[in-house]
């Protein structure tokens, strides 16, 4: 019943932006996946913007998995939900400049996070689909 739910939601969706540069000063976003048993996640995540494109990140989380066993999910931003693909980025200059803008936005807070979680961490592309 709740993956059928679930299923419902994510369809529900609206298509993602083609560009995020209008979200760019948003501060957080909600990453909505699937646990391993099916079960709804909403995790409250930083924005960074580069590019025209959304990005998110995280370390080794709980909830990393949902999105490396399925990427297609939904995020809130701005009391609007997208269906979006979380696409890892592993290519060094591009990640290179997401992680500098999520320095640039969220400074000492982003450094302390640093401090926290060690780590190169996953940056993930909220990528249309």
């Amino acid at each position: 019943m709740v993956a059928a739910l679930l299923f419902v939601f994510l369809a529900a969706l609206e298509p993602a932006p083609s560009d995020w540069t209008s979200l760019a000063e948003v501060e957080e976003v909600q990453v909505l996946s699937e646990n391993e048993d099916a079960s709804p996640e909403e995790t409250t995540v930083w924005l960074a913007v580069v590019a025209g494109q959304g990005f998110i990140r995280t370390g080794d989380t709980s909830w990393y998995p949902n999105l490396v066993r399925k990427p297609d999910i939904g995020v809130r931003v701005s009391g609007k939900e997208y269906a979006v693909r979380a696409e890892l980025i592993e290519e060094p200059g591009l990640r290179g400049k997401v992680i500098a803008e999520f320095r640039r936005k969220y400074g000492w807070s982003d450094v302390f996070v640093d401090w926290v979680f060690p780590g190169d961490g996953h940056v993930l592309r909220l990528a249309p689909r």
